[in-house]
């Protein structure tokens, strides 16, 4: 792995240091980065306030999965910063469809990430999000009954109350952050933020980070570019009602694996 796009530059070890054909000012030696600096390169502010960062996978022809699943359009450098943002989080996000798809567990504790975690008063893992209207959830998977951090069902005020009392007995918290059936963008991050989880992260699907677009409250988003086309009729990485304004964001962080590019997006 190499950085295209450095604000500041975390792979040198020393200063001696080769560098590798190609590398420059601004760019680095093309080689496997370690977790922490990884961890280091993808930090979260210090600032306290809540910040959702998302983490998608897209083809170049602009498919978020393939067969159904992101799976098939991703790569082992991808996994390996896909789980260093789950290192870094205090709680992962996701909508009930994914969790349904993907087959979602709870998080585990990571040894690479243990004494970072530690020092920021964070739980050994994060916790498991699930963002649900509906609540038509299985509530006697692992994910619900034997997590290592009790997982959060993010609903409306209008969702069954039988299914948000199985989700209470099965060991899950159950928040509310809507008045009506539906969940609120806004209200979901305040509630998450107001129990200490403030280090956010989506992992979609596409229609929950859509509404997160619409309704502004996406701080960050890390973008896998796959060097792969697809075609079909898959998903985008975000779906649902257009915004009247394109939101801008601004390319703070390149890296490049095989052919893969691993972007990072902040607000303006």
């Amino acid at each position: 792995m190499r950085r295209l796009l450095p604000v500041t530059d975390l792979t040198r070890t020393a200063p001696e240091a080769p560098e590798a054909p190609g590398a420059g000012p601004g760019r680095s030696a093309d080689r496997e980065w370690t977790l922490d600096e990884l961890a280091d390169a993808y930090a979260y502010p210090e600032d306290g306030r809540p910040l959702l960062r998302a983490n998608m996978v897209s083809t170049l022809d602009g498919a978020a999965q393939h067969d159904g699943r992101s799976q098939g359009i991703s790569c082992a450098a991808d996994m390996r910063i896909f789980g260093t943002l789950r290192g870094l989080a205090d709680a992962v996000v996701v909508g009930a469809e994914t969790v349904r798809l993907e087959g979602y567990r709870p998080a585990r504790a990571r040894e690479a990430f243990a004494a970072r975690r530690a020092a920021a008063g964070q739980a050994p893992a994060p916790a498991i999000a699930v963002v649900t209207g509906s609540m038509d959830l299985d509530f006697s998977l692992p994910l619900f009954v034997s997590p290592l951090v009790p997982t959060l069902v993010i609903t409306g005020a209008a969702a069954p109350f039988d299914r948000i009392r199985a989700a209470r007995e099965a060991g899950a918290e159950v928040l509310i952050a809507g008045e009506g059936a539906s969940v609120e963008p806004e209200r979901a991050v305040a509630e998450l933020a107001a129990r200490g989880h403030t280090r956010l992260l989506t992992e979609g699907g596409p229609r929950l980070l859509g509404q997160f677009v619409a309704a502004g409250v996406l701080d960050e988003l890390c973008l896998t570019i796959s060097p792969m086309l697809t075609a079909g009729s898959a998903q985008r990485i975000a779906g649902g009602p257009a915004m009247e304004v394109p939101e801008r964001f601004c390319l703070t962080s390149l890296l490049e694996e095989a052919g893969f590019l691993f972007s990072r997006y902040g607000k303006i």
